[in-house]
């Protein structure tokens, strides 16, 4: 007879290993099936973030930036750094063991949690009494029924057609993990998160960098002025990004990869390259689930059809994160997740879109919640803006970094915040400040008034929020 859940979470990226935990903790049987593997076949939940996307990229950039810092920034410190080199394999290691430590932490949390967990790849069977019945595909094969199900498998990197990765010359986001040494030209095609954080860490270490972005706009989805302010920031640290271009034929040889492209001027240009990083987008995991056999309903894309609930078309059936619409986003994964657990057990569990923050980890960092001024404009909203140069901030001066500035925006009329958008130093860190004021519905004035401590960087977003009624103190 086979095992029985109350529910059964398929992946073990942030979305179903929260979802898991979760139900666990509102008193569940639980089982969460992930078949990621580590390089000793033994098992790696955590999802693309942990694996080969959020963990591991965070990991090159704090190397790269460190290694960019002894170059060329420790002697105005006051420290003499000669003959600084970088060992790759041993940065490489490194990300490795930072990516070994999560995927531990989590088959730990599974155990504090009493969830069970299955190594292997989930797919349904057929309906069961109650349920469903879902087989478990890894070392050995078992089937296991679940009264309630939830569909967590996540995305997979979008190749370009009529270019197949290799994951040696022409690389998705996982090759570009694991690239052994520094490559003298470096091609990417794509300026989004992925192009731009990878493009950062093997710059920063000596490559060549050529950044194709097909769209006439850099970071569209960025606040334009936020947009332009790290663009130059970008050109000025010899990161070469060329929009608007048309990529055509893409020759991959045996001692690298040529681009032909066209470029925004109609000129044709040939690129040769070491290594091609493409992130054109990703697409949702669904390949292999069965979903046929149950009737599960899949979009155009292949991504499964959800309500505003992460509801299925089948009742008992779920699914969060990057398989379902909306941004994919790991934070906004784990969010859907803990509201999927809460509603199976009768709660009102809540993910508000609107407060979802977005984080690129370059140097400067980008960060935003709510709408652009772009979007305001068109959604015919009155609108009152105000911005802080990080340059007019005490802290970001004494850490030599005071690239970029803070951005609020509020309604005309009844002051509450729209939107928040930065670029410069650790923007990561501060754009919680604003994700919690605009869940509340403050007001730009609230966060004017609140005492920020000094000297830090947190005062340039009180004073973007002074600006707002053109009042800075400080600039």
């Amino acid at each position: 007879m086979s095992k029985q859940f109350d529910v059964v979470v398929i992946g073990g990226g942030p979305g179903g290993y929260i979802a898991a935990i979760r139900a666990a903790q509102l008193g569940f049987q639980v089982a969460c099936i992930d078949e990621w593997k580590n390089a000793a076949g033994g098992p790696a939940p955590g999802g693309t973030c942990t694996n080969v996307g959020c963990i591991p990229s965070k990991a090159l950039l704090q190397s790269s930036e460190h290694f960019d810092h002894a170059n060329h920034h420790f002697a105005e410190h006051g420290i003499s750094a000669k003959d600084v080199k970088m060992d790759v394999a041993k940065m490489i290691a490194r990300k490795d063991n930072v990516v070994k430590q999560n995927n531990d932490g989590i088959l730990y949390l599974f155990k504090k949690n009493k969830v069970t967990f299955f190594h292997g790849r989930g797919s349904f069977a057929g309906k069961a009494e109650g349920g469903y019945t879902i087989n478990v595909a890894g070392k050995t094969e078992e089937a296991i029924t679940a009264k309630q199900v939830i569909i967590a498998t996540g995305s997979n990197a979008r190749a370009l057609p009529g270019t197949p990765f290799d994951e040696v010359n022409v690389l998705s986001n996982d090759g570009a993990l694991r690239v052994g040494a520094v490559p003298k030209k470096l091609a990417l095609i794509g300026s989004g998160v992925i192009g731009l954080e990878m493009g950062s860490v093997w710059r920063r270490l000596g490559a060549d960098v050529t950044i194709l972005e097909g769209l006439p706009t850099f970071l569209g989805a960025v606040d334009e002025q936020i947009a332009k302010e790290a663009k130059k920031a970008f050109d000025k640290q010899g990161l070469k990004i060329e929009l608007g271009v048309k990529v055509g034929d893409i020759v991959n040889g045996k001692k690298g990869v040529t681009v032909n492209y066209t470029n925004a001027k109609g000129e044709a240009i040939v690129l040769d390259a070491d290594k091609l990083i493409v992130s054109i987008g990703r697409v949702p995991n669904t390949v292999g689930l069965n979903a046929e056999a149950v009737g599960l309903q899949l979009d155009e894309r292949g991504a499964i059809v959800v309500d505003g609930d992460c509801k299925t078309n089948l009742p008992g059936v779920w699914a969060v994160g990057d398989v379902v619409r909306g941004p994919m986003l790991a934070h906004k994964a784990e969010e859907e997740g803990v509201a999927v657990a809460e509603r199976i057990a009768g709660q009102h569990g809540h993910v508000n879109f609107n407060t979802i923050p977005w984080v690129i980890y370059t140097s400067p960092e980008i960060a935003w919640v709510g709408r652009t001024e772009q979007q305001l404009k068109a959604d015919g909203v009155a609108y009152k803006a105000g911005t802080f140069p990080f340059l007019a901030n005490g802290r970001a001066r004494a850490l030599g970094d005071t690239t970029g500035m803070v951005k609020f925006l509020a309604d005309a009329t009844t002051d509450e915040i729209l939107g928040v958008h930065m670029v410069g130093p650790q923007v990561s860190e501060l754009i919680s400040e604003a994700v919690v004021a605009m869940e509340f519905k403050a007001s730009a004035e609230d966060i004017a008034r609140i005492c920020h401590a000094h000297p830090s960087l947190s005062e340039a977003t009180k004073e973007a929020a002074l600006a707002v009624d053109k009042r800075t103190l400080n600039f």
